[in-house]
């Protein structure tokens, strides 16, 4: 299985210092050219999202299933995480036990610390797991620990932003694209000018450092848009409220907008409500609370993207990780989903008009708008089947 790892590694190789060469033919050459052209565009992807082809197109688990899961998460401390554990314990599991082709997952939390992540993964590595799970990890720290793993014959996915290693397996929304169309859609909320207080997720981490960019770069596709400020919202809503109350109280200058990446809107609304500044538009994702409060406002904000529903998000890595422990060979490293935008009246449909504003649950795009139906799915294997269906 190695040798097969280490020719894979040298296309890559060669991959790196051409534009766009003979290995892309084993890659991104083989999916829906209008996948391609929307999610895997150079213009509008980060540069260091990997998308050659995947180390892992002919591996299959060294072990039958029922399979060990490692989930070696790296944080626990907001409601997103906590809806990802929540599916992961409550539907996931149970599910995937009864079909036989799962005996445990084993659950390790390192607190945004890179060096407890890397000795966990280690560990998991040595007691035997088939697959680790990790979650909107640094791009780069756990690289060696990622080809540890490898030359054990475990794959490592990431969900919610990406690894750089050529021996992980990636999936999330093209954040550059998400955070383009969030920035956009607030420059266009703001009639194309006014001064914008930008809130970044876990700064370092892929996911947050992906979608900040493509933020800034939606705002200033309006020239009259300022950004007057950045601050960390680690995405906690009690962290976000905290800084932009910092912010707010420091800087009594106008401020027309805030552009929040999600996990922090409801705590940023709650600073804007207790500063006393007037009704400023803050930019809401999957926080149920937070479209509570767009539900009950109309005209508040014109539309809200999903960048990461956290339940719909750990079902597609699940659903791509068992697909490659079957065999079914994943075509590229990074497989890329897109933001879906709701609008007021989505939001209406969605949300329930005796909602509570105070929920700290998400919203559940579905799989077949979080690309885990077998029709967007299918195209990044080569030999797609419905894992759920697998008799070895």
């Amino acid at each position: 299985m190695l040798k097969k790892l280490a020719l894979t590694t040298a296309m890559l190789a060669v991959a790196s210092t051409t534009t766009l060469s003979v290995a892309y033919a084993e890659g991104i050459d083989e999916l829906d050219p209008e996948v391609v052209a929307r999610l895997y565009n150079p213009d509008m992807l980060d540069p260091m999202q990997p998308i050659g082809p995947s180390a892992w197109r002919d591996f299959v688990a060294k072990n039958p299933p029922p399979w060990k899961i490692g989930y070696a998460s790296s944080y626990a401390g907001n409601t997103w995480r906590a809806a990802v554990m929540s599916e992961l314990e409550t539907s996931i599991i149970p599910e995937w036990k009864e079909l036989g082709l799962l005996s445990e997952v084993v659950i390790t939390q390192s607190n945004l610390n890179d060096s407890t992540q890397i000795q966990q993964m280690r560990q998991l590595v040595d007691q035997g797991v088939d697959a680790i799970i990790v979650c909107c990890s640094n791009p780069t720290a756990l690289n060696a620990t990622v080809k540890y793993a490898a030359d054990q014959g475990v794959p490592v996915f990431s969900l919610t932003g990406y690894l750089t290693s050529e021996y992980s397996v990636n999936s999330s929304v093209n954040y550059q694209v998400a955070g383009f169309e969030i920035g956009k859609d607030m420059a266009e909320q703001l009639g194309g000018k006014g001064n914008v207080l930008v809130v970044e997720g876990i700064p370092g981490t892929s996911g947050s450092d992906s979608q900040h960019r493509g933020v800034l770069a939606g705002l200033a596709s309006a020239p009259d848009i300022s950004v007057v400020g950045t601050v960390a919202g680690m995405w906690t809503d009690q962290i976000a409220q905290g800084e932009v109350q910092k912010w707010l109280a420091t800087n009594p200058g106008e401020l027309n907008g805030i552009v929040v990446q999600s996990a922090a809107e409801m705590g940023v609304l709650r600073a804007v409500q207790q500063s006393g500044r007037g009704d400023i538009p803050v930019a809401i994702g999957g926080e149920l609370g937070a479209l509570c409060y767009m539900r009950k406002n109309p005209g508040y904000l014109n539309n809200s993207y999903q960048v990461w529903p956290p339940a719909d998000e750990i079902q597609l890595i699940w659903n791509v990780m068992m697909r490659t422990l079957q065999g079914q060979g994943p075509k590229v490293q990074s497989i890329l989903v897109d933001p879906v935008k709701l609008t007021q009246a989505d939001v209406e449909a969605l949300i329930p008009e005796d909602c509570s504003e105070d929920s700290s649950d998400w919203l559940k795009v579905g799989a077949d708008r979080w690309g885990a139906s077998a029709t967007y799915l299918d195209q990044f294997f080569l030999r797609p089947a419905d894992p759920r269906a697998y008799k070895p």
